[in-house]
């Protein structure tokens, strides 16, 4: 990594902390469990090998990790292009320790993605389930504004959750905002609002006038977990975690239990016992035009 993109990387981070969430979520302390992400970390890591695969540059010259988490995507890329000067960054500390601990050789600093400015342009921004979090009705501008800070021919290449519609994720909802429930106040006063990323059809034409190639396609994985208690443990450390970091413990105690009623109900056991979870994913690979 050079000087230069470590040292202003690292001016950037000091002057940015708020995770990029809807902006109606709490911030008052860090959501986001280094632990809890990574119980499933083969599983979560698998997307970033995806859409690493369909990345088209040969030798990109600067790289960055856009919302790196513990490290794992980080270390995938890496492993691609491993001469590059390559930086991470997040808006959570503790999943800025464990990426730290785990790539010690690569800088990784504290900054926001809807605000962050590069040192100078970058040859691939990569992202790894990041841009859902946004606040609502900016991710297109964000993306945009992105590309802008790509050299010539760079990539942004970034896949996100696509189930928003899907059982496991409207039952957070809908247990949230229950009524007669001990929480029900608490969720009310937190107004945490989730929708669904832009569709494909929107993100091709916002992205399309400043590229030369935009790649979009949908996969979903069908992850066989244990139980259905291992289902709630995989989005405690994602999807739930914006709605357990509002509730007291006995509140967030009734509101999980509240929550595996649904998922039992949503997702049958198979004949072994095991349960599967369908978790579609949304990625894009833009290339900006001018190479």
């Amino acid at each position: 990594m050079s000087h230069l993109l470590r040292s202003s990387i690292a001016q950037l981070g000091r002057k940015t902390a708020s995770r990029a969430m809807s902006s109606s979520s709490p911030a008052a302390a860090d959501t986001w469990s280094a632990n809890q992400y990574s119980k499933f970390l083969g599983e979560r890591t698998q997307p970033s090998r995806d859409l690493l695969a369909r990345v088209p540059l040969a030798q990109p010259r600067r790289i960055i990790d856009l919302g790196c988490g513990p490290g794992n995507s980080t270390a995938v890329v890496a492993a691609r292009y491993p001469t590059a000067d390559l930086a991470g960054v997040d808006t959570s500390q503790d999943m800025l320790r464990k990426a730290r601990e785990t790539l010690p050789g690569v800088p990784f600093d504290l900054a926001d993605v809807t605000t962050f400015q590069p040192p100078g342009p970058v040859d691939l921004y990569f992202s790894n389930a990041v841009f859902q979090w946004l606040p609502n009705g900016t991710r297109l501008e964000v993306l945009q504004r992105l590309v802008s800070h790509l050299a010539p021919g760079g990539v942004l290449a970034f896949q996100v959750p696509f189930n928003m519609t899907e059982p496991s994720h409207r039952a957070m909802a809908d247990v949230a905002h229950a009524p007669g429930t001990p929480w029900e106040d608490t969720m009310r006063r937190a107004g945490i609002k989730r929708d669904q990323f832009p569709a494909p059809i929107e993100l091709y034409d916002g992205l399309q006038p400043l590229c030369a190639d935009v790649q979009i396609w949908c996969t979903t994985y069908f992850h066989v977990l244990e139980n259905h208690e291992a289902i709630v443990e995989w989005v405690r450390g994602t999807g739930l975690a914006p709605y357990l970091t509002v509730l007291d413990d006995a509140q967030r105690e009734g509101y999980l239990a509240a929550y595996l009623e649904r998922v039992k109900e949503a997702y049958p056991a198979q004949a072994d016992g095991k349960v599967m979870l369908p978790y579609p994913r949304l990625f894009v690979v833009a290339t900006k035009s001018g190479a």
